[in-house]
């Protein structure tokens, strides 16, 4: 199997009317719960060895993974084999033991384990640790070395956020590509299905730190697709520094300071390297509607949902540990065009349980896609860590760390406090700053809706970065939806930071 004959298929499937994946389960699966399901676990001594550095382990299918998805490994010659299923594989825990399935049950995804060159002395000799999954629909998450799993990218998004709802497409098929002994980079290939879109997905898989995989599809629509998402990533926001984020909405009963995956959609355009604009939005939960934002970007330089705030101050919870998931940052091929014309668009879910993925990124192509004229897509993905990192672009410009919003009443504070005077307080940092109090740095502020008063710009030395106050006095009434406000740091015309882009 290669990826042309992969597209080949791919395009045979579009052009044949769609066949939802196997879901017949045994009862004894079908009724499993969350905990039955978990029991589960792939027999390590029986993991798929894929040269020196890698291995795979295989998900059995069960409980919400109902969906047959067929494994084949790709020797370095000769043809492709399937993988059997064989209960023997399997640990089934204590509800199911002694119970066998038949060999067609299939799987449902599996994970790729790999020998880190700076694995610690305690591991046992040979130890290779898990680094990414494939399950469920065509999600797959990515960690770097010392992080922990935490938002998912997808392989398509069609639809998000439509009247109709949304459509969620599967991998059907995966191969695992035997890579060479010695090799340190690993390749798979996989089958996309679904009602309005069938593609071909070439995965060059790099694991370290960063992690970094290079995508390449072929996309093949049955129908016209108005709304198609490339690159989704998916992620957790439920509340962070100012609460839930929106207007009035009520705050959480949490022992907990922040509860997030990530915290805020970077956005980067330009051509030059050099000379990239980029923007912050932070995130926000407690809408009493969805909300879709679209960034334009031409070029686009690229897009992620970052997890900027790494300290474990931050979130106090030992267990999850927030402060060490990875954000995520697509980079498209220059060479290619599906990136051209478009936007970024992110999508925010109301949200009050932490287990729900309630926010959705994705590049949205201007023209729809149509059948008979396959979309050829390639980006790369990059995990990221604290930053600034050569993952994106232009690491002159200082970073937003921080959004906070209060009473403007500090003074003369009137109780309740009154709507009509808010105090933003952005905080920056980066490189490129100044070390020490400059009279030549100056904040530039803008609003969709209401005014904004009294800027202004100050180092901080207890951080080395500086801040932004502002007050912004909101319309009266306010109008519909949310208002943009805007700051970034300049030295005169040349902006010093990337640019705070809150949805209030």
């Amino acid at each position: 199997m290669t990826f042309e004959t992969l597209s080949v298929e791919a395009a045979r499937r579009a052009a044949a009317p769609y066949a939802a994946p196997p879901e017949d389960l045994p009862p004894a699966l079908a009724g499993l719960d969350y905990d039955g399901y978990r029991a589960i676990t792939f027999r390590p001594d029986a993991r798929l060895r894929l040269g020196a550095h890698f291995s795979a382990q295989l998900f059995h299918r069960g409980f919400l993974q109902r969906k047959r998805v067929a494994l084949h490994l790709q020797p370095l010659r000769g043809p492709a084999r399937p993988i059997p299923y064989d209960t023997q594989l399997f640990d089934l825990g204590t509800r199911l033991a002694g119970q066998r399935f038949a060999p067609d049950l299939g799987f449902a995804g599996f994970r790729l384990h790999y020998a880190f060159p700076d694995t610690p002395a305690w591991r046992p000799k040979g130890f290779q640790e898990e680094f990414l999954v494939f399950l469920g629909a065509s999600y797959f998450r990515l960690r770097a070395a010392n992080q922990e799993y935490g938002l998912s990218a997808r392989g398509l998004a069609v639809g998000t956020g439509a009247p109709e709802g949304e459509e969620f497409p599967d991998f059907v098929a995966h191969w695992l590509c035997e890579p060479e002994a010695e090799a340190r980079t690993l390749t798979v290939l996989s089958l996309l299905d679904s009602p309005s879109v069938a593609g071909a997905y070439r995965f060059e898989i790099a694991p370290g730190d960063p992690a970094r995989i290079a995508v390449t599809a072929a996309l093949h629509p049955r129908r016209a697709l108005p709304k198609l998402g490339l690159a989704p990533l998916t992620s957790m926001f439920l509340f962070g520094q100012n609460g839930p984020g929106a207007w009035g909405a009520k705050p959480f009963d949490d022992f907990r300071p922040q509860v997030h995956d990530s915290d805020g959609l970077c956005v980067a355009a330009g051509a030059d390297p050099a000379r990239v604009d980029r923007i912050w939005r932070p995130l926000v939960n407690g809408r009493a509607q969805p909300q879709i934002s679209a960034f334009a970007a031409r070029p686009l330089a690229g897009f992620g949902l970052l997890q900027r705030e790494r300290g474990f101050a931050a979130y106090l919870d030992v267990e999850a540990r927030h402060e060490a998931r990875p954000g995520l940052w697509v980079a498209p091929d220059p060479a290619g065009g599906a990136f051209a014309d478009g936007a970024v668009q992110l999508f925010e879910i109301p949200s009050g349980e932490e287990y729900m993925d309630n926010i959705v990124a994705a590049f949205v192509p201007a023209a729809p896609a149509q059948p008979g004229a396959p979309l050829h897509v390639a980006y790369g993905l990059t995990t990221v860590g604290a930053e600034p990192v050569p993952a994106i672009p232009e690491a002159a410009l200082a970073r937003v760390t921080s959004t906070r919003f209060g009473s403007a009443e500090r003074l003369r504070p009137t109780n309740p406090p009154s709507p009509q005077r808010r105090l933003c307080v952005i905080d920056f940092e980066g490189p490129g700053l100044p070390k020490g109090p400059d009279d030549a740095v100056a904040a530039e502020v803008s609003a969709s809706a209401g005014t904004m008063h009294d800027p202004v710009a100050n180092f901080v030395p207890q951080t080395g970065g500086w801040r932004i106050y502002v007050e912004w006095r909101p319309p009266e009434p306010l109008p519909p939806g949310d208002a943009v406000l805007r700051a970034r740091l300049v030295r005169g015309s040349v902006p010093l930071s990337e640019t705070w882009d809150a949805a209030v």
